[in-house]
């Protein structure tokens, strides 16, 4: 017996040990997922943060209705409705709302604005011995590896205070992008044979543009670009509490932990493949169709494609069409209408229309083929991974930072659920879980068994 045979005898019973009969679910009332037999999510907290509607539940019947997402209650589409290339950037007004409760003044957001600015360096020696050295081959384990090692460089690291835990929050907003460019560019270095870039950060940018300036080897960018990143940073800065990183988040929070610690487990939450490592799947899935499908203006074809997708003849054989439906939205997922817009404006005139014309018609397809294929009538709208992909994609983003640039502006949201459930949650989250030994088991010496 080699090695490896000697490994996998050692877990031969794997998903036999770890198999639970799905009548023990039924019988004991348990909502895998914390989900309600309906789709809809198990109140678990109440938050003033975010609001992620998408359905109405009336006498217990559940309801489409079109896709709603509110910061500190204000509409995601009044935040981002100024579409102009010129308009001044977003992302850092809604950190601020998201953090501070309300929308900022012209002096709080300029306050705000040169204290990000000014939080942007990095500890000395930190680029060349925390991110060139061991780099992992995934951008996301090296950002949470720098967040928890930027614990050492913080003399008051397990002060809860507010005034600590607010300098922390806005100092890891600064610095993560900055964080994530040189990851790639190290990662690129070690894996790819490619050059260490490592441009200064220029004050005085925003964020998007800092991005921008520091990623591409010439440093330029145009003003749509910037826009279109910023506005990519507002559309994924929140998404209420129940998403799993923001859960993440509260658990860790809940159990008295540091920031570090708890910003670090959200970015673990979030590279997961069925949250924020999802629009890989979905680029690869439209990458797919776009190699097999001749015309991709005929929908006649595309629906042929879509088809042996749900039927589990192509792509990854799940039947999944990725980038379609979500755990809330069912009409609209209102990230996915404000984005689409954006991208159609860059696509117009660009080679990237014909591949915009056929993500409009994958959207527009996909439930009709799903009825017809599998006899599902189910509300189902593109959601945001439909169009982000294809938005970096047009921007020259690397698919490497797709995650990375999520968590960049998701760090806004985990900060403001962090300080809530420091403030109002006051109970370690522990809740039950039912075991199936109905009865002990006798012990054997180990002579017996």
């Amino acid at each position: 017996m080699n090695d490896e045979e000697k490994k996998f005898a050692l877990y031969e019973n794997f998903q036999k040990v770890n198999s639970i009969a799905p009548e023990f679910f039924e019988q004991y009332e348990v909502k895998r997922g914390l989900r309600n037999p309906d789709g809809t999510g198990v109140i678990a907290g109440i938050t003033n943060i975010a609001n992620v509607h998408g359905y109405v539940v009336s006498d217990g019947v559940k309801t489409p209705d079109e896709g709603q997402l509110r910061y500190r209650g204000y509409d995601l589409y009044d935040l981002l409705e100024d579409d102009s290339s010129d308009r001044r950037f977003s992302f850092e007004e809604v950190s601020y709302l998201l953090l501070m409760g309300e929308l900022p003044t012209k002096e709080q957001l300029a306050r705000f604005v040169s204290v990000i600015d000014a939080e942007r360096e990095l500890p000395d020696g930190f680029t060349a011995s925390l991110i060139m050295r061991n780099t992992p081959p995934d951008i996301m384990n090296l950002l949470a590896r720098s967040i928890l090692l930027l614990y050492a460089f913080d003399e008051n690291a397990e002060d809860r205070a507010p005034q600590h835990e607010i300098h922390t929050a806005i100092s890891l907003i600064s610095r993560v992008p900055r964080i994530m460019v040189l990851a790639y560019y190290a990662q690129q270095a070690k894996y790819n044979n490619g050059s260490m870039i490592m441009h200064r950060f220029i004050p005085g940018q925003s964020t998007a543009e800092t991005i921008l300036s520091m990623l591409r080897p010439d440093r330029q960018f145009t003003p749509d670009e910037a826009r279109m990143l910023d506005v990519m940073l507002c559309l994924h800065a929140e998404h209420g509490g129940g998403n799993n990183s923001t859960f993440t988040t509260r658990v860790v929070t809940s159990a008295d932990t540091d920031a570090y610690s708890t910003y670090a487990a959200a970015i673990g939450s979030l590279k997961g493949w069925k949250h924020g490592g999802a629009n890989h799947q979905v680029l690869a899935m439209q990458q797919e169709i776009k190699e097999n499908v001749q015309d991709w203006s005929d929908e006649g074809q595309v629906a042929d494609y879509l088809a042996k997708i749900v039927n589990k003849e192509a792509f990854d054989r799940t039947g999944l069409v990725y980038g379609m439906g979500h755990a809330v939205y069912t009409i609209s997922d209102p990230r996915a209408v404000i984005l689409k817009k954006f991208a159609e404006r860059l696509a117009v005139g660009t080679e990237y229309e014909a591949e915009f014309e056929l993500l409009q018609n994958i959207e527009r397809l996909a439930p009709e083929v799903i009825l017809k294929e599998k006899g599902t009538n189910k509300d189902m709208c593109a959601n945001v991974d439909m169009y982000s992909g294809f938005v970096y994609s047009m921007m020259g983003i690397p698919e490497d930072l797709f995650t990375p640039l999520f968590a960049c502006a998701r760090m806004a949201g985990w900060a403001a659920h962090r300080f809530e459930e420091i403030v109002s949650g006051k109970r370690i989250i522990r809740p039950a879980y039912k075991t199936t030994h109905s009865g002990k088991r006798p012990y054997k010496s180990i002579d017996e068994r």
